[in-house]
């Protein structure tokens, strides 16, 4: 759609954001389940040995969950998972793609690995700041537990980043920022450096 595109009938910056926006969403409707796994089995490990929920396995945190919990349980935290990766998403082709095209434009670099590189690590750098409030709220709501009068601590991701600020601040929002930009980064070069490798691939067929 043209409204989408810029004067010269390229993706605009927020086309290839709302790209990302639709890629983030369905991706995370579909891997909730096994990301909720994934943060209980982490948190697993910090809690008191009579709160532990000792899965075996992936399979068996499955299995348990919606055998002793229901199946909807599995989706528990799908919205803030999906508005997570909604703005991953967004941010890292947004950026990814209208840094490559500045510095290409701007003849500061040449379409090249060494562009793409560059570009990526302004897309892990974009991603890792937008996401860290949503990474921090998401592993919260997925690991929490009901409180003694059996109310649950976070009503949604806004209101457990509510939380989270006035009883801790707001740099609590940006807890393992630096670990998050580490596993980011790296992730974000061999993810589009790869695109480009494959685009260009087709692109000879």
């Amino acid at each position: 759609s043209s409204i989408f595109r810029d004067e010269d009938g390229r993706l605009a910056f927020h086309g290839k954001g709302a790209c990302g926006l639709l890629a983030g969403a369905l991706g995370a409707l579909v891997g909730s389940p096994a990301d909720m796994v994934m943060v209980r089995m982490q948190a697993d490990g910090r809690l008191p040995p009579e709160l532990r929920r000792n899965y075996k396995n992936a399979v068996d945190a499955l299995y348990t969950i919606g055998k002793n919990e229901g199946i909807p349980a599995l989706w528990r935290g799908v919205l803030p998972t999906m508005n997570r990766a909604m703005i991953v998403a967004a941010a890292q082709m947004a950026f990814y793609e209208q840094s490559k095209q500045l510095m290409i434009d701007t003849k500061l670099m040449n379409d090249g690995v060494l562009c793409h590189g560059a570009a990526s690590l302004c897309a892990g750098g974009a991603a890792a700041i937008c996401s860290n409030p949503f990474d921090v709220a998401k592993t919260r709501l997925q690991s929490m537990k009901p409180l003694a009068d059996g109310t649950m601590p976070f009503r949604g991701t806004f209101h457990c980043m509510m939380v989270t600020v006035q009883s801790e601040g707001m740099l609590a929002l940006y807890k393992g920022l630096v670990a998050t930009w580490a596993r980011q980064a790296p992730l974000n070069m061999v993810r589009f450096v790869m695109l480009e490798k494959f685009r260009n691939a087709f692109k000879a067929l």
